[in-house]
């Protein structure tokens, strides 16, 4: 039987948007996100399709509460901080803003000023996310950022310094990194009293450089199955000590300092995605969408001047599209799945018997309505989503 979707329920999760700055320096041979290198950007034309875009959603969504902008790439620090205020101008005379709104911009140590940074607080950013991404001169080389260790550091200060609030990324399982050197890494960074780390796994793409090394055989040195599960083990403890809880399966906080950005995306909430690349989900009457843009900056940028729109043609998410998103999306987080949501979404149960195998094994816990993840669990979820949504 075709279930309808509750049209409140993305409130669940509320409203957040996402604008995406397509640019970068350089780019990195690990990274799969829709970045480009350009050798001129016109920042005037990307204010103006950018403002042109928020106009477009916001006829659909005007009399929303805003909880989040992220402002994300790319490398989103390239910015003019001019064009981040006049964009979060925009932004604020559209939708209403929830008190304690959260406005996130992605910045590169290699883009870091003093002044930059005093730019874009003073256009109404209020965290930023620093990419560090390692704290070792041979790995970043390798990685292809442009930015030491020492200049990652400066950075991480001169943000602390600047914002009230700042989360920095890092990337483990790296060729040849032993146990020992991950631990020293993590604990330095630690040692500077972060709120909010992101701390992911080398994943090897395809269609990046990494991607081409690694089916040449290449790309020498990554770490086996069993050293890279030590080091995320070891990474939730070291952060556990120092304060800052495990509450997404790679993003760790201390209490109060979660992304709600993230949280609006894991808690299967809607958001807008403005820019070349973005995607978006949004509840309109009785249907839920995906939506997606252009990728390519330059075909973006023409088809909001030529048709007014920057998106591609929007999909209808069915119930169990919908109910499998929020189970995968839902499971990835400490405080895990609602079993009633679930059935609400799906009009079905989970399967019986993959869940009855999970929690016998150690791989759930169930407290009533709600389905978490254990430690072993959260190495398995894909695993476990598709069991459990069979």
């Amino acid at each position: 039987m075709f279930h309808v979707k509750q049209p409140e329920d993305w409130q669940a999760g509320g409203f957040a948007l996402y604008l995406h700055w397509p640019f970068c320096k350089a780019k990195c041979p690990y990274c799969d996100f829709n970045s480009h290198v350009r050798t001129r950007i016109d920042q005037q034309d990307w204010q103006s399709a950018y403002l042109a875009e928020l106009d477009r959603a916001a006829a659909e969504t005007g009399g929303r509460i805003l909880r989040s902008v992220f402002f994300g790439g790319g490398t989103p620090s390239l910015m003019d901080p001019s064009l981040v205020g006049a964009v979060l101008d925009r932004i604020s005379r559209h939708w209403r803003f929830e008190n304690d709104i959260e406005i996130t911009l992605e910045a590169n140590p290699t883009s870091v000023e003093a002044d930059r940074f005093r730019g874009y607080r003073a256009a109404g950013v209020n965290r930023l996310s620093l990419g560090l991404q390692a704290l070792n001169d041979d790995d970043l080389r390798r990685l292809g950022r442009q930015h030491s260790a020492a200049e990652a550091l400066a950075a991480l200060d001169l943000a602390r310094s600047t914002f009230d609030r700042v989360s920095a990324d890092l990337i483990y399982a790296r060729q040849d990194q032993t146990l020992a050197a991950w631990e020293y890494e993590l604990c330095s960074l630690l040692d500077r009293g972060p709120d909010h780390l992101s701390l992911y796994q080398l994943t090897i793409e395809d269609g990046t450089a990494f991607g081409t090394l690694a089916r040449a055989g290449k790309l020498r040195g990554l770490p086996d199955e069993d050293l890279a599960v030590a080091m995320y083990e070891m990474t939730g403890e070291i952060c556990e000590g120092a304060g800052l809880s495990a509450y997404e399966v790679s993003n760790y906080a201390v209490e109060g300092s979660e992304s709600r950005h993230n949280l609006v995306y894991w808690r299967m909430g809607d958001y807008v995605g403005i820019g070349p690349g973005a995607h978006g989900r949004l509840t309109l009457g009785q249907t839920r969408y995906a939506t997606s843009t252009h990728r390519n900056p330059e075909a973006w940028l023409r088809a909001v001047r030529d048709t007014g729109s920057g998106e591609t043609p929007r999909e209808v998410l069915l119930p169990a599209a919908q109910a499998d998103e929020y189970l995968m999306m839902s499971l990835r987080l400490s405080e895990g799945t609602r079993i009633s949501r679930y059935r609400a979404l799906s009009g079905s149960d989970l399967n019986a018997g993959a869940l009855e195998a999970a929690l016998d094994g150690g791989l759930l816990q169930q407290d009533g309505d709600h389905l978490r993840t254990t430690e072993a669990g959260r190495l398995l979820l894909n695993r476990l989503v598709l069991e459990l949504s069979a």
